[in-house]
């Protein structure tokens, strides 16, 4: 999954919201004028000093890190932090990349012994750089696909859920097939897995006789948000953290449905991604998995108001999202 770049804090007096998700209900999030959002009635941290969870080295697993990587100490994580809360953003000092994604992936390189260097980067650039090799990790809510297995490796840390955004006044009540979309303006990120589960509704459209959507693109969410409000788009498909948690503290939109990142028939995964057969998809997953027990893992999902996205275990390269067809 891609996730749309923006930075929105509008802040309103006091919004609440509990979005409903195929996996159980997203957790509420509250903001009070002039203060930090608040997720399950904790204050999210929006500093710099983000006093992260952290967790132990494990020596046995540590030892497996490829001698290449391990050579510097550190453990080199591209994310896209341009503006995507809970996920990855940028912090008050508007430098510090902060988020989820960050949390787990400090977590991983602590299990691995190995100081956290991130790198902040274009969405398109975390696949040529963790394909060259430059990053040695990227967590930065990418979803499995079949495609994107042909190149890297993967270790999975949450499920994949996806959502539907309309303006507050929008007459659309629900969006759950492809028929629902058949003659919408729909904006979608280039690039992204739910980009190919929308071109694939509206092949399915046009295969039935439906009209097909006008689907529009935007490089920035700050951007998709201003056409949601315009009418220029009916309706944005993205991330379903991102948008409940602008949803909370803007309320000039709403959701009106979910789907797995995935598509209909596999729930989607995101994961750690990592160049293929470089040796260290194993590490990854198996400091994911020491984090998943001891509840490290669980407190970061927890912190971010991310519990329902928790999975029992972490995978190598799982069954992802299908190639797409022509």
């Amino acid at each position: 999954m891609r996730t749309p770049p923006a930075r929105v804090f509008a802040v309103p007096a006091l919004m609440l919201l509990a979005a409903a998700v195929a996996c159980g209900a997203e957790p509420t999030v509250q903001s009070l004028a002039g203060a930090a959002p608040e997720v399950s009635g904790k204050a999210i941290n929006l500093g710099p000093e983000q006093n992260r969870i952290r967790a132990e080295k494990v020596a046995a697993i540590a030892a497996k890190v490829p001698k290449d990587i391990a050579a510097d100490g550190r453990l080199t994580v591209g994310f896209n932090g341009e503006g995507t809360p809970p996920l990855v953003f940028p912090a008050t000092d508007d430098t510090t990349v902060i988020g989820v994604e960050t949390d787990i992936a400090q977590l991983v390189a602590d299990v691995l012994g190995l100081e956290l260097a991130p790198e902040n980067t274009s969405w398109e650039n975390l696949f040529l750089a963790a394909k060259s090799g430059k990053y040695e990790a990227v967590f930065n809510n990418v979803t499995v696909t079949e495609e994107r297995k042909d190149i890297y490796d993967f270790a999975t840390y949450r499920i994949d859920q996806l959502a539907w955004q309309v303006a507050a006044s929008s007459p659309i009540k629900k969006i759950a097939e492809p028929a629902d979309i058949a003659g919408l303006r729909v904006s979608v990120g280039a690039g992204t897995n739910q980009e190919k589960v929308l071109l694939d509704w509206d092949r399915q459209n046009k295969a039935a006789g439906r009209k097909p959507a006008e689907i529009l693109y935007y490089e920035k969410y700050g951007d998709v948000l201003l056409a949601l409000k315009s009418g220029r788009v009916q309706a944005y498909f993205g991330p379903n953290p991102t948008l409940a948690y602008n949803i909370a503290v803007s309320g000039d939109s709403r959701l009106v449905g979910t789907l797995s990142g995935a598509g209909p028939d596999l729930q989607g995964l995101i994961a750690a991604m990592t160049k293929k057969d470089n040796g260290l998809v194993g590490p990854l997953q198996e400091a994911l998995a020491t984090v998943i027990k001891n509840g490290k893992y669980a407190q970061v999902l927890d912190r971010w108001g991310l519990a329902n996205e928790a999975i029992p275990k972490s995978e190598i390269n799982p069954p992802g999202l299908p190639r797409q067809t022509p």
